[in-house]
């Protein structure tokens, strides 16, 4: 897996991401956008990022970006799309990414909560497309999500776990296409009844964010909730889902308390205002926070 060929559709937020863990990996990268200030701003994006994380710079000679679709999938090995989250237009690029690149590229989606199989459904060659859900920031999460359809060949999702950990990632393999996944579908649980918790007056925000950072948060990185489980025994987890369990919140679809929040304007950071209040210091403030942690725990792991 080393020098492989590697194209990105999108400069955006993940894309450029994507692009820095492979080309720190030796593969030459081509980054498609059809957003010429995506482009202009893409080796100066991921320079930042690589002298934040005190590392070398010199990768970024095998990151190039590309216009034109064509130019840049035409000799692909894989290609990784990390376009907008809208089925229409991840549909659209692989039908251009089937005609444009080779016959032999594995072609991944970065979708976080789409099935695979609603982006293949209709399309010819299906046994090469598959999903790889990266986490943001990707040089910074190492899980990757490989998620086959069953039109997927076992060939193609082989040699993206293979890539993927030969570029110093963790890569599981999902074995059903469905919604979400499996970590989005474990946050995206929590996050309900969080919500749920402020909606019926239990507590406020911050104190549902002090509550996971100071108690069962710490343990997560090391001490995953099935490990949790067998530490403290099925059978008192058991008890405890009889009293519990009937308790929490069931609502189908999203909470009417988020739609509400959104149509009111408060939209969180963007807007100032969401569950809690935000200043953009604080909000940047926050940022950084994530960004240390992460780089720290890394640095552990590395030294470990």
């Amino acid at each position: 897996m080393s020098d492989a060929r590697i194209a990105i559709i999108g400069a955006g937020l993940m894309g450029h991401g994507l692009a820095q863990v492979f080309a720190r990996a030796g593969h030459r990268v081509k980054v498609y956008d059809a957003m010429a200030a995506s482009l202009d701003t893409l080796h100066a994006r991921i320079e930042a990022n690589l002298v934040q994380l005190e590392e070398p710079v010199e990768c970024l000679a095998l990151v190039s970006g590309h216009a034109d679709l064509g130019d840049a999938v035409s000799d692909a090995d894989f290609v990784f799309e990390a376009a907008p989250e809208k089925l229409e237009i991840k549909r659209a690029i692989f039908a251009d990414l089937i005609r444009l690149a080779p016959a032999s590229c594995v072609l991944a989606s970065n979708t976080s909560v789409m099935p695979i199989g609603s982006i293949a459904e209709g399309l010819v060659t299906r046994e090469r497309i598959l999903g790889t859900h990266w986490w943001n920031p990707p040089f910074l999460v190492p899980l990757v999500e490989v998620v086959g359809t069953p039109d997927t060949s076992p060939e193609a999702i082989a040699a993206v776990m293979a890539l993927l950990k030969a570029a110093g990632k963790t890569p599981v393999i999902v074995k059903k296409d469905v919604p979400g996944f499996v970590g989005n579908r474990l946050q995206h649980a929590l996050w309900r009844e969080a919500i749920a918790l402020v909606a019926e007056g239990i507590c406020d925000a911050e104190t549902v964010d002090t509550v996971v950072k100071a108690s069962f948060g710490r343990r997560l990185a090391v001490l995953g909730p099935l490990e949790n489980a067998d530490l403290v025994g099925t059978d008192l987890t058991l008890d405890i889902h009889r009293t519990v369990i009937p308790h929490l919140d069931h609502t189908p679809g999203p909470s009417p308390f988020l739609a509400e929040l959104v149509a009111s304007g408060r939209l969180g950071m963007k807007s100032g205002e969401g569950f809690r209040t935000w200043t953009p210091e604080e909000a940047q403030a926050l940022r950084a926070r994530v960004f240390s942690h992460l780089r720290k725990l890394n640095a552990s792991e590395r030294d470990a």
